[in-house]
């Protein structure tokens, strides 16, 4: 809607959105290609990974592994 020129009046009408730097905030973050942003559950921060879903399978199984390893890690030094 930003993009096709609607004000943010308009767009905050439209998506029933009750604060206009709600509305500034997701613009900027589509501006900076953030996408992965918008996939986050209401009051959940991903800095890590950036969130499961917007990585490729690949990139998943690479960081299940580095998390298996430390997890194999921590049970072998708890077992000394």
């Amino acid at each position: 809607m930003k993009k096709a020129g609607k004000s943010n009046k308009v767009i905050m009408d439209t998506l029933s959105i009750k604060n206009a730097s709600q509305a500034k905030t997701w613009w900027q973050w589509y501006q900076n290609d953030e996408l992965y942003r918008f996939h986050q559950p209401v009051g959940k921060q991903y800095t890590y990974g950036k969130g499961m879903k917007q990585l490729s399978e690949v990139e998943q199984l690479r960081l299940q592994v580095e998390l298996l390893k430390k997890y194999q890690n921590l049970i072998r030094e708890s077992t000394k």
